[in-house]
């Protein structure tokens, strides 16, 4: 029988070296997930993002990264879509193997890899369940809060406010399953703006008679999973992955 399949995207952090490793290694503000996607039988496949891991610049990764943003800006190209056009081919390898059911699929990733999950999730149906945490910015709030300084650079793409905010990303996830988890504390997830975003799509998620499908909670803590985020973020993968796969015909 075909197993459930899961994007895990990993985090920035600085951390340019790490990449795909942060499954099976993880880092002190998340531990690995790796043991626990094993004992669910989850097929989990975990990339290098541009910059990071074996795709990363040699001496200097912050500098990597710098100069492929500028050099993609010369070409008309935007650091960000790269990254996710690498996230959904990705998607595409974990859906073409034999052992995956196409339709349990889902994605999880921290900070740069929770921006991620929900931006793929949004714009690619595949996925029956997004899981993020600690980074669902509402754009208008970083500014607001002189936050922009909290992000890499990769995560500005041109002209995206003239036409869309997070919320209105997010909102093509409805009505599938989306959990986000952030701290109270930190400054790349300013709390009124999780808030916003959380007011937004549950009434959405209310005409499908599925409020209960979205959560979207803070934390007392900063840039961290807690054991308790941690915790709810197995419950998801088991209620709507495992035991949602005994109602996939």
């Amino acid at each position: 029988r075909p197993a459930l399949g899961l994007l895990y995207i990993h985090w920035h952090g600085g951390m340019y070296d790490l990449g795909k490793e942060q499954l099976l290694r993880g880092v002190q503000a998340q531990p690995a997930y790796a043991s626990g996607c094993a004992e669910r039988g989850l097929v989990t496949l975990a990339i290098d993002s541009w910059c990071f891991g074996e795709r990363k610049h040699q001496a200097d990764g912050k500098l990597g990264e710098e100069n492929a943003f500028k050099l993609m800006l010369w070409r008309g190209q935007v650091l960000f879509g790269m990254m996710m056009f690498d996230e959904f081919r990705a998607l595409d390898y974990l859906a073409s193997r034999s052992e995956v059911d196409v339709r349990r699929l889902g994605a999880l990733g921290m900070s740069m890899g929770a921006t991620k999950a929900w931006w793929l999730a949004a714009l690619d149906p595949r996925l029956k369940l997004c899981m993020d945490v600690c980074c669902l910015t509402d754009y208008d709030e970083l500014i607001r809060t002189h936050g922009l300084k909290e992000h890499g650079i990769y995560y500005y793409v041109p002209s995206l406010l003239k036409r869309f905010q997070a919320a209105d990303i997010n909102a093509l996830i409805v009505p599938r399953p989306h959990l986000s988890v952030n701290g109270r504390q930190d400054p790349l997830t300013p709390p009124a703006g999780v808030e916003k975003i959380r007011d937004y799509l549950l009434p959405l998620y209310r005409k499908y008679g599925k409020e209960s499908d979205c959560h979207i909670e803070l934390f007392d803590c900063a840039h961290v999973e807690l054991p308790e985020m941690r915790t709810l973020v197995l419950e998801w993968m088991d209620h709507f992955l495992m035991e949602g796969a005994l109602h996939v015909s």
